[in-house]
């Protein structure tokens, strides 16, 4: 995620969504702003891969007025995005120098290739025949393999926890966080602003804030002196208006 913020200058935030909501780019046509969102998930391979995906789709401007898409058409676009996903994560000459010139790559190869890239086996095992390392039938029965799987049979699951862990926070984009930051050190904003952005509580906040040594400016209050003010002419007479028209008795009723 800082990776994709740092080089392409493209937010990306962490989200709560639906199970079957991964991933989106949306643009701001007249700033020309690029957001990317994922979904938090317990899937790290998956998230990494559905920021790959959206990535793709900024990179070829698959741009579109969402009132006219059919989100759930499987389109060309959506497959290049597919394509751009996995080339990204696994090229096929990082492959090819990882695995070097091994001939039968077996079960804990795949392993090492889905622990070093941190992508599915899935994608692993497409890139692995892609690359001739591997005939169909073996990507078939690899395919079918889960990461979790992997990662107990040969001793990365403390890694997969972690990479779980991380995938399943809300994270705000960093450019938006870092000018909330200094919109607190400025006066202007709260910690309690910060700690709604992050989704943590104020109290979390409040410490790393303190931690770091940022606190907002002590602006100092300048009094004026009385004599300093200007000469103000207030005219009374619509006041006195009131007023009396409020003590005047009111018209006496007629007794029945």
């Amino acid at each position: 995620m800082a990776l994709i913020e740092q080089t392409a200058g493209i937010d990306v935030a962490v989200l709560d969504a639906g199970p079957d909501e991964h991933g989106l780019a949306m643009r701001d046509p007249q700033r020309g702003a690029v957001f990317i969102g994922v979904a938090r998930s317990r899937s790290p391979m998956r998230q990494r891969s559905s920021l790959a995906h959206e990535l793709g789709h900024v990179e070829f401007d698959d741009w579109a007025d969402n009132s006219e898409c059919d989100w759930s058409e499987r389109s060309p676009a959506e497959s290049r995005a597919d394509a751009f996903a996995r080339h990204l994560l696994l090229p096929p000459q990082g492959l090819r120098e990882f695995l070097g010139d091994l001939s039968q790559p077996g079960l804990g190869d795949l392993s090492a290739v889905v622990q070093r890239f941190l992508v599915s086996p899935a994608i692993a095992a497409i890139a692995l025949e892609q690359a001739g390392f591997i005939d169909a039938a073996t990507k078939q029965q690899w395919m079918a393999m889960s990461a979790p799987q992997l990662a107990v049979r040969f001793g990365w699951s403390d890694q997969y926890r972690a990479l779980e862990a991380d995938a399943n926070q809300r994270r705000a984009p960093q450019r938006l966080l870092a000018r909330a930051i200094k919109g607190y050190t400025e006066g202007v904003l709260s910690v309690q602003a910060i700690a709604t952005l992050r989704a943590v509580p104020v109290d979390t906040v409040a410490a790393e804030l303190r931690d770091a040594n940022i606190w907002p400016v002590q602006r100092p209050v300048v009094w004026a002196e009385a004599s300093d003010l200007p000469a103000v002419e207030v005219d009374l007479a619509a006041l006195d208006d009131v007023l009396d028209a409020v003590n005047e008795p009111a018209d006496p009723r007629p007794e029945h």
